[in-house]
């Protein structure tokens, strides 16, 4: 099928990004309205953290089933779907009376941005051709670090002038443009490969995903021990354990286990992974050290961590121009070096660290994101083919927010193991432990990434 005409196909990745971007930009400026949110609704501290909880479950166990139904029956479809829903879920979000409808309505967001983020790409691979694809998933990963830059910013004067409602409010009037632009511009496309839904592996997968990530949020509070921390955990481990032995056997599989017999596709899924560990731990720790440690206010802590997420946004449209010259896998392992290199700097942060210093550990940080983030959507998508693209995209999207689950908690758990002997000793234990982590993953993918380069037949 030959690419859309020039001016369409861009309209198309405007409307696609601008999607995009809002749902980045609800995983920071939710964080900014917590506090208010929590005196508004009377809840409590364990109950408004699942206020952000909710959606990345939500997000991670639908991720590889919006992805299927999206290459099953049209992309444009799903997209247009999953605008509806975001939007509705965004409206119930900001005239909920209680925590426990927001916590709801979080988790039907978190649903419409499944579909989302593995249809948008997909959109944007089929539009584009091969020699423009890099620069094009760069653009419209530009727009997601401009989300995750201008949240934090953005919840501070939203929650200011119109209170907690207005950072689900606001995304109503972007997701109109965005689907008013797809709905211009976005051809259909889908997966010819035959094939229906497979049902039984989806009744395996959904609450083994769900029941695994319950598990993983309980630990910073409940410990590794508590019977419903070890419960769900193990529950999760078995139903995804017989989700392989289904997937194995699937005529029409959720998750093609063939993909990770591709080098690049593994490589990538490995930088995706320590990616989202690496940014949702650090985004834990970064401000506890801005606050607790250096002690500067909440607007200054925001505006400390923009060298960090202005960066994901300025680089990304750069890197996608260097993965079409030269491909995806000598910035996977840049960005995951420097990921490295920022952790390294940031264990010899004090409370009179220069300020030169911080902004440039901190700098370090958002180059490396830029340069894993859309690369490893390129070699994802490039393993299979476009054909097949959104599951390809649901695959890698899913094992990156496992990823940044298990990061969150591991390095929470960490930091509070050191923090007895002060913030400072927590965060230098954290810091160090996204060394280790991350230097770990650029060795696992320079050895593994050693297959084939060839394009996996859908």
């Amino acid at each position: 099928m030959s690419s859309p005409a020039p001016v369409s196909r861009w309209i198309a990745l405007l409307g696609v990004a601008i999607a995009s971007f809002v749902g980045c930009l609800d995983f920071t400026i939710v964080n900014t309205a917590i506090p208010d949110i929590q005196r508004a609704l009377a809840a409590t501290v364990g109950e408004t953290q699942w206020i952000v909880t909710i959606f990345v479950m939500a997000l991670s166990a639908f991720m590889v089933v919006g992805g299927r139904l999206a290459d099953l029956y049209g992309r444009r479809r799903m997209l247009q779907g999953g605008l509806v829903l975001f939007a509705l879920a965004s409206l119930g979000a900001g005239l909920a009376g209680t925590v426990g409808q927001l916590v709801a309505f979080r988790f039907v967001q978190g649903l419409g941005a499944a579909v989302l983020y593995t249809a948008s790409a997909a959109i944007v691979a089929e539009a584009f051709p091969e020699a423009e694809r890099g620069r094009a998933i760069g653009l419209l990963f530009a727009g997601n670090g401009l989300g995750l830059a201008l949240g934090p910013v953005a919840g501070g004067i939203l929650v200011a002038l119109w209170g907690w409602r207005g950072v689900f409010l606001i995304n109503l009037p972007f997701l109109a443009l965005s689907g008013l632009l797809c709905g211009l511009s976005v051809r259909e496309s889908r997966d010819p490969a035959p094939g229906g839904i497979d049902w039984p592996g989806l009744a395996l997968l959904v609450p083994g995903m769900l029941l695994l990530l319950f598990g993983i949020s309980r630990i910073p509070d409940a410990g590794w021990t508590a019977p419903g921390t070890t419960g769900s955990i193990l529950g999760g481990a078995v139903l995804l354990a017989a989700f392989l032995q289904v997937e194995a056997r699937a005529s029409a599989p959720l998750i093609r286990l063939d993909l990770f017999a591709n080098g690049l596709f593994r490589e990538a899924a490995i930088a995706t992974v320590a990616l989202a560990f690496f940014y949702c731990a650090a985004f834990f720790m970064m401000p506890l050290y801005l606050s607790d440690i250096r002690r500067i206010a909440p607007v200054q802590v925001g505006l400390a961590l923009l060298p960090t997420t202005a960066l994901v946004a300025l680089s990304s449209p750069v890197v996608g121009r260097l993965v079409d010259r030269g491909g995806p896998r000598p910035l996977l392992r840049a960005g995951l070096a420097l990921l490295a290199g920022s952790a390294a700097v940031q264990t010899l942060f004090t409370a009179e660290t220069p300020l030169p210093l911080l902004l440039a550990g901190f700098a370090l940080m958002g180059l490396g994101w830029g340069c894993v983030l859309g690369p490893s959507t390129v070699a994802a998508i490039g393993a299979v083919g476009e054909a097949a693209g959104g599951v390809a995209m649901g695959v890698s999207w899913t094992l990156h927010n496992l990823g940044g689950a298990l990061g969150l908690a591991l390095a929470s758990a960490v930091y509070r193991a050191a923090e007895p002997a002060g913030p400072a000793a927590g965060y230098h234990a954290g810091m160090g432990f996204l060394v280790a982590v991350t230097v770990g993953a650029l060795l696992v993918t320079v050895w593994l990434g050693r297959g084939r380069r060839a394009v996996l037949q859908p």
